[in-house]
């Protein structure tokens, strides 16, 4: 059986030979292409490997690639340096034997975390490693509606996401961006364990039932730490739009907090603040 970090090693190269075209590395494309991006054999050419090695290692093959052609795979690849990282982290956990079973317990919310997030005058949730909603404060539920409203196991932001029945959100602008940014940091997580049961859960059932994600994840981008700017669309209020970043608790990998913030003295921190009058006023 194929080591599970060799396979994801491999579908993050193919992915990313795949978005190069000939043109962008030097490269003259010639004649009629089955593929739109490089071939294996132009990428091996650009790394200094032979076709053979490459081949083995998009197919998740028993190869154990240095550090020194990881740096040349990288530069081939025109990685940026979050993807350069996951390269290697994916190459190194896969030099090393498959891990034995991993007892994988439920994830934990230390209870200062919770009451800073009740003190909090901004919307700001607890998301596990796979995007597990495990806690969130009364600005987030004004906001993002009551997560009461869902059974535990499909709080997911994920999950959320991708479900018509839930949200009209995928005519907003930047839906897509939010969704790979979303899908990037789950592919962070993937790449700490490959086979945790919950991102299989996850992803399998995205995978399953919507085109959309399966085009989004065989992209293979990553994002280990993120932060940007979204557009609520609120009735009540109107559109409020706020920047967000994570904020990993203390203790390793694991939960991290997001959270929402708006320009103090804004129209949007206007929104947002009688927006929680509103949510306030009627679960009084």
């Amino acid at each position: 059986m194929a080591h599970p970090y060799a396979r994801e090693l491999g579908d993050f190269l193919r992915a990313r030979r795949g978005r190069l075209r000939p043109r962008d590395v030097g490269l003259e494309p010639g004649g009629r292409r089955k593929v739109t991006g490089l071939r294996r054999e132009e990428l091996a050419l650009l790394a200094g490997l032979s076709t053979d090695y490459y081949q083995r290692m998009e197919q998740g093959r028993e190869v154990r690639p240095s550090d020194g052609v990881l740096d040349a795979l990288a530069d081939a690849l025109a990685l940026d340096d979050a993807e350069r990282r996951h390269l290697f982290t994916l190459a190194r956990a896969a030099r090393r034997p498959v891990p034995a079973q991993v007892e994988h317990g439920p994830e934990h919310v230390p209870d200062s975390t919770r009451r800073l997030l009740r003190v909090m005058d901004t919307p700001a949730v607890v998301l596990g490693r796979h995007l597990d909603l495990l806690d969130w404060n009364t600005m987030a539920e004004a906001l993002l509606g009551s997560p009461d409203d869902h059974p535990s196991h499909r709080l997911n932001m994920l999950l959320l996401m991708f479900d018509d029945t839930l949200t009209g959100e995928r005519s907003c602008p930047d839906w897509e961006r939010q969704a790979l940014d979303y899908i990037g940091m789950m592919r962070a997580a993937v790449a700490t364990d490959p086979t945790h049961p919950r991102a299989t859960a996850v992803v399998g059932e995205l995978s399953i039932r919507s085109a959309e994600f399966r085009r989004l994840w065989a992209r293979h981008d990553v994002r280990a730490s993120v932060s940007g700017t979204k557009t609520f669309h609120v009735p009540q209020v109107g559109d409020i739009v706020l920047d967000w970043d994570t904020y990993p608790l203390p203790g390793g990998p694991g939960p991290f907090m997001l959270v929402w913030t708006a320009e103090p003295g804004s129209p949007d921190a206007d929104r947002l603040a009688l927006l929680a009058s509103l949510h306030a006023t009627e679960h009084s």
